[in-house]
């Protein structure tokens, strides 16, 4: 796999935050517990369809307590849209019952004790520790897998790979939103079918050998 020279990646970064200087999660909550839910929920659904859901509940649910006595059954009334619905809202109720018996009703700080939450690994993890906490975190999707790969920037046979790759190789002053630029590159431009690199901004710095053009 064609790995992207590190000269190259500050550039590659630097011209991610000049299109987007502050990007941001577009999941919609108001607290960190309901930021949680809606990242366990978002596994293999757009964030899209997860908001639809959620914001009809989170009028209603702000807190574990109040999911735990919601129930399960009325939940998947509300989450019913969402693929594997059923598995998540058992776990939405099980971390929402461990989060009162383990940590007073709040959400944990560290990847661990977040990983001990049903439903919740480690992309959720450092979803949560990087857009709740302000942790460096980089949480690989399968769009940052895409981006990582294809671009030359952080090959990867897994998830895995591409994170500690990305940690590794992308420069302090953008690791904070890496993650966010990358998600945000890979959903609208880098795409998975069609990527649309004409008016791709970093272009030039790709190493991607299958590029589109304005008449493909």
């Amino acid at each position: 796999m064609a790995l992207m020279k590190q000269a190259v990646i500050p550039e590659f970064f630097a011209r991610l935050k000049k299109a987007i200087p502050e990007p941001e999660t577009e999941l919609e909550y108001d607290n960190v517990y309901q930021l949680l839910v809606s990242v366990v929920l978002s596994a293999q659904a757009t964030d899209v369809g997860v908001n639809r859901a959620t914001t009809p509940l989170f009028k209603i649910i702000k807190t574990p307590a109040q999911m735990v006595a919601l129930g399960e059954k009325k939940l998947i009334g509300y989450i019913k849209t969402i693929g594997l619905f059923r598995m998540k809202a058992k776990n939405v109720i099980a971390l929402s019952q461990l989060l009162i018996e383990r940590h007073g009703g709040e959400v944990p700080h560290t990847h661990a004790e977040l990983q001990e939450l049903p439903g919740v690994g480690r992309k959720t993890a450092n979803v949560v520790m990087n857009v709740a906490f302000g942790e460096a975190t980089i949480a690989v999707d399968t769009h940052i897998f895409r981006v990582g790969n294809r671009t030359g920037l952080a090959p990867g046979k897994n998830p895995l790979e591409v994170e500690l790759k990305l940690l590794k190789r992308v420069p302090e002053e953008f690791r904070l939103h890496a993650h966010h630029w990358l998600i945000l590159h890979g959903r609208y431009t880098c795409k998975a079918r069609k990527p649309e690199c004409p008016r791709c901004v970093v272009n030039d710095l790709c190493l991607f050998k299958g590029k589109t053009t304005l008449s493909s």
